[in-house]
């Protein structure tokens, strides 16, 4: 439910959840299956950033049937396929209005900090309250990270960052440079490239997945193979894997590779790491090393799954490697250096930072990243929900934040408690100036 208050201030509760996108819905859902009362504070509105900072062809690059929020499993008639943006709106508004989620949309939290008492202190936009406990379900992505580069373009040169690109026709005629090759960076310039646009893609170190190998969705034969189920704690270099790039792969049109080679053998631009800008763009020289070492990657997961076959002896059509299509031996261009003059735009597509400025507890690492165990942080009654690799790889995700909510649900309703707050929710006793209608996304 969408509930509008005259104020929460000074109200008293046992959870206060800050984030109303999936990881928030989550850990409602399952407070609500306990019967823990607690509110859900959402900045703007149910699928806020889905509507916001995605492009028009915006598609999952995971299969629909990896879409399982608590209590609410894709239904539709699409298992395999890839729901678009729209969609994606259509399916977190139908979660939100399927429980009764006490959210409050248009409410920020500005200030949180400790209690003698051990309970936390919420400042928010509507009135500050005191929590028992708090849980963070704001991801990691707040904030739209650009390289001080990009100040020393001149004034005439376009510059969005990739969350502020919507399509092709937002951006003046002109020569356009996409700078990132993860997946925003890559589906971006595909986009443009398939408008026709002159595209120049500055390619990183991203790895890259193939969309279908030996009859099957490749993440189909990961999850058979238990990928997806590995935790964090598997992993030798944990801090590392939370950091790494996503592999770049497409929904698009039911699903391909995307192979940046085959872009370039058609026209697409590529060039290394952006380096230096002045009237020239200078790009590194490790074009190559990038391309080969995105291959690697995929090749290695085809042996992986080449190996899980023989070993169960489950049959499946054999299908040859992958060749190169391109090098850039083949260039006709340079490779090192574009003159800015000819570019009408770049897109930055560097990622996001986070923005925990208003989280007064030290819980946080020289990076700026929470310390957790599974989201429970050392402050006492402080978790986290919906970060990359929180526990799996899907804790981010549709397909595993249901889990990782799960767990941080049950630490919260065995912690002692260090007030009267009653836990259990019964029938509402305050009013407020509320909107029952169920919460929309549009």
């Amino acid at each position: 439910m969408r509930l509008v208050p005259d104020t929460l201030d000074g109200r008293e509760l046992p959870v206060a959840v800050v984030g109303g996108g999936q990881a928030g819905l989550s850990i409602s859902w399952h407070l609500t299956q306990r019967g823990v009362e607690h509110v859900v504070l959402e900045r703007h509105s149910v699928g806020h950033e889905w509507r916001t900072r995605r492009w028009d062809s915006f598609c999952l690059v995971t299969p629909n049937w990896q879409c399982d929020l608590p209590g609410h499993p894709y239904a539709g008639g699409d298992p395999d396929g890839f729901m678009v943006r729209d969609e994606i709106l259509d399916y977190l508004s139908t979660y939100a209005a399927s429980f009764p989620v006490p959210l409050y949309e248009g409410v920020s939290a500005t200030r949180l900090r400790g209690r003698p008492d051990g309970r936390y202190d919420l400042t928010t936009s509507a009135g500050s309250l005191i929590a028992e406990q708090v849980v963070v379900a704001t991801g990691p992505y707040q904030v739209p990270v650009t390289p001080r580069l990009a100040e020393r373009l001149p004034r005439e040169v376009t510059q969005l960052h990739s969350s502020a690109y919507r399509n092709p026709a937002q951006l003046p005629p002109g020569e356009v440079l996409v700078v990132g090759s993860g997946q925003s960076g890559a589906q971006i310039a595909e986009d443009l490239h398939l408008a026709g646009r002159r595209v120049h893609l500055a390619v990183g170190s991203a790895p890259r997945v193939a969309r279908f190998y030996r009859g099957r969705d490749v993440v189909a034969w990961l999850e058979d193979m238990g990928y997806y189920r590995r935790t964090i704690a598997d992993f030798a270099d944990a801090d590392a894997v939370r950091f790494r790039v996503n592999h770049y792969v497409t929904g698009r049109d039911g699903g391909r590779d995307i192979d940046l080679r085959a872009f370039a053998r058609d026209g697409m631009r590529l060039h290394g790491r952006l380096r230096a800008v002045d009237d020239v763009l200078h790009f590194d020289d490790d074009l190559g090393a990038n391309l080969d070492g995105a291959d690697r990657v995929s090749e290695s997961i085809k042996d992986s799954i080449d190996e899980y076959l023989d070993r169960t002896g489950i049959e499946a059509p054999a299908e040859a490697r992958y060749t190169p299509v391109w090098t850039p031996a083949d260039a006709d261009y340079p490779l090192d250096a574009v003159a800015v003059d000819t570019l009408a735009a770049v897109i930055w597509s560097t990622g996001f930072g986070p923005d925990h400025r208003w989280i007064e507890a030290p819980v946080f690492n020289g990076r700026g990243y929470p310390v957790h165990d599974r989201g429970v942080t050392p402050s006492p009654g402080l978790y986290f929900v919906g970060l990359p690799w929180q526990w799996t790889w899907g804790s981010g995700r549709f397909g595993g934040v249901g889990a990782d909510a799960a767990h941080v649900v049950e630490r919260i309703v065995r912690k002692p408690q260090t007030s009267g707050v009653h836990w259990l929710a019964g029938t509402p006793t305050e009013t407020y100036n509320t909107d029952w209608s169920p919460a929309r996304s549009a």
